[in-house]
């Protein structure tokens, strides 16, 4: 029998996001322990990509867990392969506030900037 792993991904949050979440995840009642946030890349947007992040109680089967300043984060084998080297940042700007993805795998973003290429 031959193991297989999954690809290695590396995905980075800064403090600034971290503690956006945090201060989420603790207006939440009754989460477990086991919970995270979930980092997925779905078909959609204007561009064909779009980030979704949603607070999960447990991981799945497969998923990549990381553990970035206090957070838990998960991802699941798709979403992988585009977030590998994407940094997570909260950020606050004229135009309002809210998580930003700095991506160096994308090929093009929208005007926006909620969408992408890869």
């Amino acid at each position: 029998m031959v193991a297989t792993t999954a690809p290695a991904v590396a995905l980075n949050i800064t403090e600034a996001a971290a503690e956006e979440i945090k201060k989420f995840m603790a207006g939440e009642e009754g989460l477990p322990e086991t919970a995270g946030l979930r980092v997925r890349v779905v078909p959609g947007g204007c561009s064909g990509f779009q980030y979704s992040l949603n607070i999960e109680e447990e991981s799945r089967q497969g998923d990549h867990v990381f553990d970035q300043n206090g957070v838990r984060l998960f991802v699941d084998m798709f979403s992988a392969q585009y977030l590998n080297g994407v940094e997570i940042d909260y950020v606050t700007s004229m135009m309002g506030q809210g998580f930003a993805f700095n991506n160096p795998n994308a090929t093009g973003s929208c005007g926006c900037g909620s969408s992408f290429t890869a």
